[in-house]
């Protein structure tokens, strides 16, 4: 367009063309001109439609080609799992009937039968018949048989690789055995096999663990050693089974190395499961599992009789770990599909014995009990197609980018200007204090880590979002630092500084917390020790006994808002954080900003907090310290609901049940009663200050059990781990994150005990912890 206005320019500027062609020139060019801007414009208004109409096309080849590309890639699957997994079965029959064949030919040996047979007699028979007669030589012994039974199939048993047998008779009692632990006994756990070979069929257990002392592969003895053994039927001369030979087989051997075989891919292999699932054939990963824990860090630790193929609800290559025991995980869908009976292909993706997504074949052997399973990760079989749907995806978002290029470039460069001025003003120095990395962020504002620029000492700083400044806001952020500036005991969060950028932007310096709040603790370790709870309850009282001397109440006691840490060579530190929703209770004109709506965290709140929020006191921060020492003896909440309506209702009008009934142990019947105090409906009867119930606290017998000595070997225990989380957090376990949830009484973080009433609260448009406050402009 702009070479057609220059060249159109320099020839209605040459001189030598007359008027009249002139003036015809200029009509031409005006209509020309006119006709291609307008075409132009519309070609720039809907360039955007052309994108789009890629989009859909590519959208539909895609599809097509997917579909056809995955259906084909299916079936080479399929037919290469049903494959393989019938090979493997045909060679596992194929080696099992070869050691079916040699132990019948062992038993039939003439000799083998003869000694058998003797011992039969000898075994039967009675003391006196065994006694010798003058004149006629003493009978052998059962141990002397023995020996010679065992230098007879000596040669057999080494050319099959048979590492130990034993002879029973029709009572399945051993009565000779390489394992001088198992003559004279009836093993239970031999029943199954030696029964159907009493019925005159050659049998071969699945593997099991040795229930008496043998050998490993490794020449540990030892219980628990992976045993199978091979039955065959020994005959009298009226070809009636009368005993029982069986040979020991090492299963992690030929029968392992079958099955290690049978695989595809890196990911692939083939394993056999009992009835029960449990792995009887070592896994080809055994150095994974270990790693992911599912096998001991031992010498020679192994897959086979100690791993059961259970689905355990999430990939733990990706750090998923399951919250119950293995015994009480479902088997995989294919184990369990199996040991049911059957055979088939399993192309739907289910979760491996480790969690990873997978697909797979399966066959069951009911003459061994046996179960084959051959499978391969999802992700490995189905490359090709993950490939190409990459490729469309890639397609599709360059197109995608494109359109939205076209069709908002002007509102894109506005946003990034907007975002390259909130990072100019986050990234400048806040007064003496520089930003670090951002720990947390809430509905009105955002805390970072820093450091003053001399004193170099860790600071959580707390700033106003850019986003949501207003005057409310910024007076709501101001009394907060105000009030907890106020503060000087040593378990609550101290305040260091507090300043304006010239940009406008409010912040304060408080001491930067490295530790793990309340709530993360029982979550991650469970309902705490009574000592440890009644010294976390005490340390509480302090800090919001000096508060509620000033006047103050906190209104948000929770478990989220008490951080507990080890700082100044102490463990077990208590800091009380977010005084944001604190009421003041001798200015009218706080009770004014915050009378008319409920503020607060429902778990924790107390009865007139619901009913009359303006009218709360002292008692009900009791209230909710009550809740608290509840949740850390328990691991529960004062009340479950199924929604907010009826928490709130219980709350006000239900008797919870005591903290023993909750968790069916003994508490003492002191903490008990100072727990239910807090939490009476009426506040008159209850403590009525934080040093009456630290009164109530130090009546328990479990008072100052727990040390400084238990509290410093808890965090030697636990500290590595909690520096490890906090690498990979930004709000949980933060001073400044649990400090900066909210500053005006916006968008909290919900408890992880309250996720039941997330749904509720989401419905009704409240937030999960905060209902809502009416002095927050913003709250709506």
């Amino acid at each position: 367009m702009q070479l057609l206005r220059r060249f159109t320019g320099r020839f209605r500027r040459s001189g030598g063309i007359p008027a009249k062609g002139q003036a015809h020139m200029t009509f031409g060019a005006t209509s020309v001109g006119r006709s291609l801007s307008r075409t132009s414009l519309f070609l720039k208004r809907q360039l955007w439609i052309w994108p789009i109409i890629a989009i859909v096309l590519l959208s539909v080849l895609g599809y097509a080609a997917s579909s056809a590309i995955e259906q084909t890639i299916h079936e080479n699957l399929e037919s290469q799992l049903s494959a393989l997994s019938n090979v493997e079965r045909s060679m596992l029959e194929t080696w099992l009937k070869v050691q079916e064949a040699n132990a019948e030919s062992l038993a039939n040996d003439q000799q083998t039968r003869e000694t058998a047979a003797q011992l039969l007699a000898l075994s039967q028979a009675t003391p006196e018949a065994d006694a010798p007669t003058a004149g006629r030589p003493a009978p052998p012994t059962i141990a002397a048989l023995d020996n010679r039974l065992s230098q007879e199939l000596a040669p057999g048993m080494s050319s099959h690789q048979f590492v130990g047998y034993f002879l029973a008779d029709r009572n399945q009692k051993i009565i000779a055995s390489s394992n001088i632990e198992l003559r004279e006994q009836t093993i239970s756990q031999y029943e199954g096999f030696i029964s159907r070979t009493l019925e005159g069929q050659t049998a071969v257990s699945p593997p099991f663990p040795a229930v008496v002392l043998m050998k490993d592969e490794y020449g540990k003895t030892r219980t628990g050693v992976p045993t199978m053994f091979v039955c065959a039927p020994i005959r009298d001369s009226n070809f009636q089974v009368v005993a029982v030979l069986a040979f020991r087989i090492r299963p992690e051997r030929e029968f392992t190395r079958i099955l290690q075989l049978g695989r595809i891919g890196n990911s692939g292999e083939t394993y056999a499961v009992d009835k029960n699932g449990l792995l009887v054939s070592n896994s080809r990963f055994d150095e994974e599992l270990i790693l992911l824990g599912l096998l001991p860090d031992v010498e020679h630790s192994t897959s086979i009789l100690s791993i059961s193929a259970r689905d355990p609800g999430g990939n733990m290559h990706q750090g998923f770990r399951p919250r119950v025991r293995r015994a009480e995980l479902p088997l995989t869908a294919i184990a369990a599909t199996a040991v049911s009976g059957k055979s088939g292909v399993l192309m739907e993706p289910y979760n491996d014995y480790r969690g990873g997504p997978s697909v797979g074949a399966y066959q069951w052997l009911p003459k061994y009990g046996l179960g084959i399973v051959t499978e391969i990760d999802y992700d490995e079989a189905f490359r090709p197609l993950t490939i190409l749907r990459r490729v469309f995806y890639l397609l599709y978002a360059l197109l995608t980018i494109a359109s939205i290029a076209i069709f908002g470039f002007t509102l894109v460069v506005a946003r990034m200007q907007r975002e390259a001025q909130k990072a100019a003003i986050e990234a400048k120095q806040l007064g003496q204090y520089r930003l670090e990395t951002q720990l947390g962020a809430g509905a009105m504002g955002i805390v970072y880590k820093g450091h003053h620029a001399m004193l170099r000492r860790p600071t959580a700083i707390k700033m106003l979002n850019v986003d949501r400044v207003n005057e409310a806001s910024m007076a709501r952020f101001e009394r907060e630092v105000q009030i907890t500036c106020k503060l000087n005991n040593p378990s609550t969060v101290a305040i260091y500084d507090y300043g304006r950028t010239p940009e406008g932007v409010f912040y304060y310096a408080m001491e930067y917390l490295d530790g793990i709040n309340l709530q993360t603790l029982v979550e991650r370790y469970g309902p705490q020790p009574e000592g440890r709870v009644i010294h976390i309850l005490k340390l509480m009282c302090g800090s919001l006994y000096e508060a509620h001397s000033l006047g103050l109440v906190h209104r948000d006691i929770k478990p989220a808002n008490v951080m507990l840490n080890r700082r100044g060579g102490e463990p077990d530190v208590i800091k009380v954080l977010d005084f944001g929703l604190v009421k003041a209770l001798d200015e009218d004109k706080q009770a004014n900003e915050s009378g008319g709506g409920l503020s607060g965290t429902p778990l924790y709140m107390s009865p007139e907090a619901i009913e009359t929020p303006e009218l709360v006191d002292v008692r009900s921060d009791l209230y909710a310290v009550g809740a608290v020492g509840y949740f850390l003896l328990t691991g529960q909440a004062v009340f479950n609901a199924n929604s907010l309506t009826d928490l709130l209702h219980k709350h006000v009008s239900e008797v919870p049940a005591r903290p023993s009934q909750r968790v069916n142990q003994p508490i003492s019947s002191e903490l008990e009663s100072a727990l239910m105090a807090c939490l009476e409906k009426s506040r008159a009867k209850r403590p009525q200050t934080a040093r009456d119930l630290v009164s109530l606290l130090a009546r328990s017998p479990a008072d100052g059990v727990w040390t400084t000595d238990d509290a410093d070997a808890w965090w030697g225990r636990h500290e590595h781990g909690e520096q490890l989380s906090h690498s990979s957090s930004s709000t949980d376990n933060k001073t400044a994150a649990a400090s900066s949830a909210d500053t005006s009484g916006g968008s909290r973080p919900a408890p992880a005990a309250f996720a039941d009433q997330a749904k509720v609260t989401s419905e009704q448009g409240l937030d999960r912890t905060m209902l809502f406050d009416a002095t927050d402009p913003d709250a709506s």
